[in-house]
């Protein structure tokens, strides 16, 4: 009879022998490879990338790079790359997620809450600043800025600096409306170009805000609405989306502000209860005098 075949183990083995230490005696995978890090580095969000970069002096200099920054900023705004920037990605990410907002350095007596809108493009140098968030719009001609916004509640503003811009909706303390019977609160469209915390001559207040408009209501309004919007994209489909308000204001009933922001466009809208009209203020900030428009605002009542 033909004796049966045994296998026997070429090595034994060993519960004394580090899986790593065989890994890397047969394998030329190398744990620090730069190129992989990278890439795993952009799957994660600031707070987490702060930490790795806490792990080791190889891990802080990985984080350091600036195309791991620029992936997360525009990942975490779902924006586009814009032409030109005059800071690092890193510090751009800093000053839009560090959770800091422009109450934060102007009138931070007056400041209630704040909700994150999130960012959108200009690609022109062209804003529409408009109160009623009506299908078709209305867009002004003729006359000042200021006239613009007395007469028609709307206004072209030009000289924009273009880029991304951060939205946010602030409520805030009376009377910054400048109305001493007020004695409600505001809610604030604020938007702001992405660079601007980062200029000294905002943070020390050489830049400030300017009044370019008023304009009062004065009937009962069902809400208080504002937008924004890039001019060369007013007839763009996304556009229109924000322009059905009747789609995401919510209910009547409904008190809790709504915002909608395309990649062109920003609105907000908080439904009122009764009341005798409201008054909405526009306000701009420029880099320097005569400079592009760094900043928008648009105030009202909430009565």
């Amino acid at each position: 009879m033909e004796k049966s075949k045994v296998m026997r183990r070429e090595t034994s083995i060993s519960s004394c022998t580090s899986p790593l230490a065989v890994l890397s005696s047969h394998s030329s995978f190398c744990w620090y490879d730069e190129d992989v890090w990278t890439e795993i580095a952009k799957f994660l969000d600031g707070k987490c990338l702060v930490k790795l970069g806490m792990a080791n002096r190889w891990f802080r200099r990985l984080i350091q790079d600036e195309s791991v920054w620029k992936f997360a900023y525009l990942r975490d705004l779902q924006v586009s790359e814009p032409q030109n920037v005059a800071f690092k990605w890193s510090q751009l990410y800093a000053s839009t997620f560090d959770g800091s907002h422009s109450y934060s350095y102007r009138q931070p007596d007056k400041h209630i809450d704040w909700i994150r809108i999130g960012a959108f493009v200009f690609d022109s140098p062209e804003a529409l600043l408009t109160e009623d968030l009506a299908s078709p719009v209305k867009i002004p001609l003729g006359g000042s800025t200021k006239e613009m916004v007395d007469k028609h509640g709307a206004c072209i503003l030009k000289n924009i600096k273009t880029g991304i811009w951060i939205a946010d909706l602030q409520l805030v303390r009376c009377p910054v409306c400048n109305l001493d019977s007020c004695e409600g609160t505001m809610q604030t469209l604020d938007t702001r170009h992405m660079e601007l915390f980062l200029h000294e001559e905002y943070k020390n207040g050489t830049w400030n805000y300017e009044e370019i408009g008023s304009h009062r209501i004065q009937k009962q309004c069902k809400g208080a609405s504002g937008g924004i919007f890039d001019t060369k994209f007013l007839k763009c489909p996304r556009t229109s989306d924000i322009l059905n308000l009747g789609s995401w204001s919510g209910e009547t009933s409904d008190w809790q502000p709504k915002a909608r922001i395309t990649l062109h466009a920003v609105a907000v809208n908080t439904n009122l209860q009764n009341n005798e009209g409201i008054q909405v203020k526009y306000q701009t900030m420029r880099n320097g005098p005569g400079g592009e428009v760094v900043s928008i605002r648009l105030s009202q009542q909430l009565i």
